[in-house]
């Protein structure tokens, strides 16, 4: 996962065992990963099968704007181009984009969706390698080329362009949460008010689960060496993100690199922050705000969240012991859902 870090969510379905045979679950592969959707409404007449056939095809939709695997999708249209004329682009790539570039205007660049050269510099791009650490001649190269100041968009002509030629931008910390509020959106106009969706890790929830509760996630602890759950909580109508370090990284002469490049420096960060949760309206948002966060750390990213009122559990490792640090928001929207 080339910016997002890596997600931590597990669903908790209580009573799966004894679940209303109303309940309609579906599963699938998607943006390199798996999605999982559950749907909680009683006396349900809903066709799984076509049900599973829109999901797809909307999913398709949402490969063909972001993937930069998929030379013909937007966005690697968008990069192939080396010039710095406007491209016309769909509502859909300009609100995303437009939200991406929002969050690095509030963090001063923390998040950057044009990070990509540093990370592939690193070692951490698309095909896992480590490398030589790079000197600072290559890192002050690869820096020259990061920049999201350098895409502009004007939202009422839907037009992209560069102001550099070679930049390049990846939307894999934001896309997975577009796909959730995508998923949840359709679900929610087909008249469903109770469900959960969750896409490689990005979740939203609405209403209630299957037991007529609120639907119980569970934050995994930040251990590189086993998964087992810290906390669970219980939430309803918001979305979900976490990220994380502590799984992708690698150690050279006893120094540990983490995949979370700063994009201000050029360097992997240096805290002792192992993962970050976010609760938002939007999976999109919440989605980039984790991977913010795990840039700015536990210290920088709490004072951000706080100025901002947004709802975040910080969890900061330091050897064995963990120190849980959350807002205000994250304990009263936590509070105000739990059962």
């Amino acid at each position: 996962m080339f910016l997002a870090g890596f997600f931590l969510f597990v669903a908790l379905i209580s009573g799966c065992d004894s679940q209303r045979a109303t309940s309609v679950l579906l599963t699938g592969e998607t943006m390199g990963t798996s999605y999982h959707i559950t749907i909680a409404d009683e006396n349900s007449n809903t066709s799984k099968e076509r049900l599973k056939k829109e999901i797809d095809s909307k999913l398709i939709q949402v490969n063909e704007l972001f993937s930069t695997y998929i030379k013909s999708s937007e966005v690697s249209r968008f990069n192939a181009y080396h010039g710095v004329e406007a491209q016309k682009k769909s509502a859909e790539f300009i609100k995303v984009l437009a939200e991406a570039q929002r969050i690095s205007d509030i963090t001063q660049g923390a998040y950057d969706i044009t990070v990509g050269p540093l990370v592939n510099l690193w070692g951490f791009g698309p095909s896992f390698k480590e490398e030589d650490i790079p000197d600072l001649q290559k890192i002050e190269a690869a820096l020259s080329e990061v920049g999201y100041k350098n895409i502009v968009y004007d939202k009422q002509t839907n037009e992209v362009r560069k102001l550099k030629e070679s930049a390049y931008i990846d939307f894999s910390s934001i896309a997975k949460g577009y796909g959730v509020d995508v998923l949840s959106e359709f679900l929610g106009s087909e008249g469903y008010m109770n469900y959960m969706v969750e896409i490689g890790g990005e979740m939203r929830v609405k209403g209630v689960n299957s037991q007529g509760i609120k639907w119980r996630i569970a934050v995994e602890k930040p251990d590189s060496m086993t998964r087992s759950i810290y906390r669970v909580i219980s939430v309803t109508d918001v979305a979900i993100a976490t990220s994380g370090d502590y799984r992708n990284f690698f150690e050279k002469d006893g120094v540990r690199f983490s995949h979370t490049i700063d994009p201000t420096t050029g360097q992997p960060v240096q805290h002792d922050l192992a993962s970050v949760t976010v609760l938002s309206k939007s999976s999109m948002t919440a989605d980039a705000w984790a991977t913010a966060f795990m840039v700015l750390g536990d210290k920088k990213g709490y004072d951000l969240a706080i100025r901002n009122e947004l709802a975040v559990l910080f969890l900061v490792k330091k050897g064995d012991e963990i120190r849980e640090v959350s807002t205000p928001m994250f304990h009263k929207m936590t509070e105000e859902h739990s059962s």
